[in-house]
């Protein structure tokens, strides 16, 4: 809950991913991770990390992958770095190890000392993941968790809101758990491997008048390589689409947390696409030579194709009243909460299981 409320704060969290390497073949996966994919030092992501302090931090960092308790000792050193500086951390992962559990009945040591360090864990657990990794193993894992005192979650990626999947998995969750495990639950994303399977769905008519602020480009993202940037769709890291340049925030072996909070916070182009959206911005000042194929991240990849687009909107940025609007959609997106932007970027009907275990919240929201 305290994740998603602060989502829409520019440079809140700073996610990691600090490998793209992974055990399992989940055929959804969005990065295509296996165990030979490429991976770069511990020590880029370790050093960046020492950059946070007291007075120049995140509230929030965030681990992930492909699997990231393969590298458990730079989990546990950027949680501990992150601690020191006065963020809290969270890990998410596959539960790689979970299958072996059923037999072990223990976390092994070194991951266990990664859980331990983080403030937050958070497990995948979803009907590709429950084809390598049972689900009785994946609920032993949580209960070892639990019982330490430390705080879990679960991310669910299903086929829609009528995915029957979804509906037997969240019930089950709730039975094992009761309000202990909040659960947020998206729908598969068309990329990765899950792009060879998954029906596209036919893309939202454009929102030329209204504005449509993107949240999401709030957190920079370092990749596995090391680079940062404003977005963390996966065909933007993979390279599948050509990093825009509005997008790109820098690199870890050359930036520091302060320079590229600075980019995040300062960027004309990124602070337009976070209070209208970048369908808006295309409509508003691109001209017929700049526009690329309707659709929300479709426009915000062609944005800098556009030579007068990004003049236009520094020009427009540095206005007084453009301050003021980007105030003022920044606090209604934190008003209206987490279970809100569960519900516009994840599954609506089952966003209110993200404020499972907080007081007056549903535990299911309708549409």
């Amino acid at each position: 809950m305290e994740i998603l409320q602060r989502r829409p704060i520019p440079a809140a969290a700073v996610f990691f991913g600090i490998t793209r390497r992974c055990p399992l073949t989940c055929r959804h996966c969005s990065t295509s991770s296996l165990m030979d994919s490429e991976e770069y030092p511990e020590e880029l992501f370790r050093k960046f990390a020492a950059t946070l302090t007291p007075d120049n931090r995140p509230d929030f960092v965030l681990m992930s992958g492909g699997e990231a308790l393969l590298r458990p000792r730079l989990v546990e050193d950027i949680a501990e770095l992150a601690r020191a500086a006065g963020a809290r951390s969270q890990v998410l992962s596959g539960l790689f190890f979970a299958a072996r559990h059923e037999r072990a009945h223990r976390i092994p040591p070194p991951l266990r000392r990664a859980i331990d360090a983080v403030d937050h864990f958070s497990a995948s657990l979803d009907v590709f993941h429950e084809e390598e990794v049972p689900r009785a193993a994946v609920f032993r894992v949580l209960h070892e968790v639990l019982d330490t005192g430390k705080d879990v979650s679960l991310q669910i990626t299903g086929l829609g809101d009528d995915d029957p999947y979804l509906a037997d998995l969240t019930a089950d969750v709730l039975g094992e758990f009761g309000d202990r495990v909040p659960m947020l639950v998206v729908p598969v994303s068309p990329l990765g491997r899950a792009h060879s399977w998954l029906v596209r769905e036919a893309p939202l008519p454009k929102s030329a008048v209204a504005p449509a602020p993107c949240a999401v480009a709030a957190w920079p993202v370092i990749g596995f390589n090391g680079q940062v940037t404003a977005c963390g769709n996966q065909d933007v890291m993979d390279g599948k689409v050509p990093l825009p340049a509005h997008l790109y925030m820098g690199h870890i072996a050359r930036d520091d947390w302060s320079t590229i909070r600075g980019r995040v916070l300062e960027s004309p182009m990124v602070r337009a696409i976070r209070a209208t959206g970048p369908e808006y911005l295309r409509e508003r000042y691109g001209t017929a030579n700049g526009c690329g194929s309707p659709g929300y991240c479709e426009s915000c990849y062609v944005l800098s194709k556009d030579p007068a687009l990004p003049r236009a909107v520094a020009e427009a940025g540095a206005l007084p009243t453009t301050r003021l609007i980007e105030r003022q959609t920044e606090n209604l997106l934190a008003d209206a909460g987490a279970v809100s932007f569960a519900r516009e970027y994840g599954l609506a009907s089952y966003a209110g299981l993200v404020a499972l275990g907080h007081a007056q919240q549903p535990a299911r929201s309708g549409t």
